[in-house]
């Protein structure tokens, strides 16, 4: 039977790299997007290139009190999908911030508290009932939470709250059969934090060379880690942080 994913942040950067991979080894994916419609449609034709079916579904994480309708619409693509459960639950989605500790604003605090934390609290107890006994959540969480990172005490600080999260929800959801882990990525080519990694040749270098791997990571480096720890393979791993930077500051 065909195993269901579902992905927040699915239509850029790692949730992309996740839903496709996932659809190479025959699962298909449900995603959330929030404001970038055409990317999450050519997600979609990727995934079904790929082999597999993904339906994209619009959703602020950051505002929980849209989630009730967003488990209804769940329901719906999970209709079309032929089933009414989940196997596997990814929450990726996630903003950045770098400013320095003595010019945080509250708001700046806030909206990353709404989206990094509280969001993926809410969102994963809502989806529960949705999850199949012997499924797997994946939390999305950083490098920065292990090493101090300039000007990122903010962003590490509610990525620090996931991991400790992670560690209760795996003993909370023991009884269901589902284990629960944190995937660390380093530093990654995306456009996350304005693209800074991939696109500022004196901090791709920077990267380079505290990694031992000699590079910043790529999407694919953790879409296909997601994809072999969602593996059946893989269940026995539960409550762990499991770091993905190619050896950074070691």
């Amino acid at each position: 039977m065909t195993k269901i994913a579902l992905v927040t942040g699915g239509s850029r950067g790692l949730g992309r790299s996740a839903v496709i991979n996932l659809a190479k080894s025959g699962v298909d994916s449900i995603f959330t997007y929030h404001s970038a419609e055409s990317e999450a449609k050519d997600v979609v034709v990727s995934a079904g290139r790929a082999g597999a079916q993904a339906i994209a579904l619009k959703l602020d994480t950051g505002n929980t009190g849209s989630f009730d309708d967003f488990v209804a619409q769940a329901k719906d693509a999970l209709k079309q999908l032929g089933t009414n459960k989940i196997d596997y639950l990814v929450n990726n989605a996630g903003i950045s911030n770098h400013t320095a500790f003595s010019d945080v604003t509250p708001d700046e605090l806030d909206k990353l508290y709404n989206v990094n934390f509280k969001g993926v609290f809410f969102l994963t107890q809502k989806l529960l009932p949705l999850i199949n006994d012997g499924g797997s959540i994946i939390n999305i969480s950083s490098g920065v939470t292990r090493f101090v990172n300039p000007d990122s005490v903010a962003y590490a600080v509610f990525k620090g709250a996931v991991e400790v999260f992670t560690r209760y929800l795996a003993h909370d959801l023991g009884k269901r059969n589902i284990n629960v882990n944190t995937v660390a990525p380093g530093a990654i080519q995306t456009d996350f934090s304005g693209g800074i990694v991939r696109d500022n040749p004196d901090v791709y270098k920077i990267v380079s060379e505290m990694t031992a791997l000699g590079r910043p990571g790529l999407p694919e480096d953790i879409g296909k880690m997601i994809t072999s720890l969602l593996s059946d393979g893989n269940h026995w791993i539960n409550a762990q942080r499991i770091e993905v930077s190619g050896g950074m500051r070691l």
